[in-house]
């Protein structure tokens, strides 16, 4: 195996020039930085990454850690892009990754630091994460550098990456209401997620603005589930029939409301408008096709580990990244039907 010292000797230079040159340091010359990349090269170098994270203390190497990755988590494929986003960035910079989830029982077992440092990467992205997450706390207090996506919390070494999701929902809602609708119900997911929170609060706000009620009874709880949003907007539709349209928090459960409209025979759009938040493959499938607010899933992924590798290299003081959403109009709110919608 080909080593540091044989391209030195061939090279003519030091040891401590050509270790230099290959990591990227400044100080050595252009044209000796060339001559022994070439010559690397020419000898099939191979770098022993273990070593050489061992003796310049870093591995080059970033975790992405995701909470509840399981089967019910494949048909929305948020972790999925959130992974190829990833993929992609560290790949241009150089990186490795390391993959990892974690349940509440895997967080008794083993801290969030040990977790990091048994893995050896130098910083971690934390996808998935509930507020009341007890890794939550640990990040904050942790030197190891860490991005959350969607919780915006900033440290010296925390920084995270999410959309605007108020304005987001503000989209979904003024959609709606230009198209006519005054009896708006919202399907949102969980307390114990941050984007829940925001995109009741842009809901709360375009209903405000267009001088409409919120009233708190049409404001439910789907735990972004399909099925757990099919039964609450069935007995929402069930209790209150003048209700037109929904505006869901992720576009799961809007296939949720789509199959409760079924039930009830109540036809979207004619009868009831139906909204969603993310723009999954599956909306542009269903029947009637979703419309949604879409955010670009895959490039959080790719802004988070570029933020991440930026605070490794000292390259930025920026610790957040917020990224803006469109709205996507399909079949589930035709304005052509709005004729139809009861004053």
């Amino acid at each position: 195996m080909t080593t540091i010292k044989d391209i030195a000797k061939t090279a003519g230079v030091s040891v401590t020039t050509v270790s230099r040159a290959l990591n990227g340091y400044s100080d050595v010359n252009e044209k000796t930085r060339q001559k022994i990349i070439n010559i690397a090269e020419d000898l099939k170098y191979s770098p022993n990454t273990l070593a050489r994270g061992l003796v310049m203390n870093r591995s080059k190497t970033i975790g992405l850690l995701v909470s509840g990755m399981d089967r019910s988590s494949v048909k929305d494929n948020f972790t999925y892009q959130v992974l190829s986003g990833v993929n992609e960035c560290i790949s241009e910079r150089g990186y490795d990754l390391v993959l990892f989830s974690t349940t509440s029982t895997k967080q008794r077992e083993k801290t969030y630091s040990q977790l990091c440092r048994e893995r050896r990467v130098d910083g971690a992205i934390l996808s998935g994460i509930k507020i009341d997450d007890p890794y939550l706390n640990e990040v904050v207090e942790s030197n190891i550098p860490c991005v959350l996506i969607d919780i915006p919390i900033q440290s010296e070494t925390v920084g995270f990456v999410t959309t605007d999701n108020v304005l987001g929902a503000k989209k979904a809602v003024r959609h709606l209401i230009e198209q006519g609708h005054k009896n708006i119900a919202i399907i949102n997911g969980h307390d114990q997620a941050f984007v829940s929170k925001q995109r009741l609060k842009g809901y709360k706000e375009a209903l405000e603005a267009a001088n409409l009620p919120v009233k708190e009874y049409w404001i439910v709880s789907g735990e972004f589930s399909e099925d757990r949003a099919q039964e609450k907007s069935l007995e929402l539709l069930k209790q209150f029939p003048e209700i037109t349209a929904i505006f869901c928090a992720s576009d799961l459960m809007a296939l949720g409301v789509l199959k409760a409209a079924k039930i009830l025979g109540l036809e979207v759009p004619s009868k009831l408008s139906v909204i969603g938040y993310d723009n999954i493959l599956l909306a542009s499938y269903s029947t009637p096709t979703l419309t949604t607010i879409a955010q670009d899933i895959i490039e959080l992924g790719y802004q988070a580990s570029h933020l991440l590798i930026d605070m490794l290299e000292g390259e930025s003081n920026s610790r957040e990244c917020i990224l803006d959403t469109e709205l996507i109009i399909r079949e589930s709110t035709d304005s052509k039907q709005r004729s139809l919608i009861k004053e």
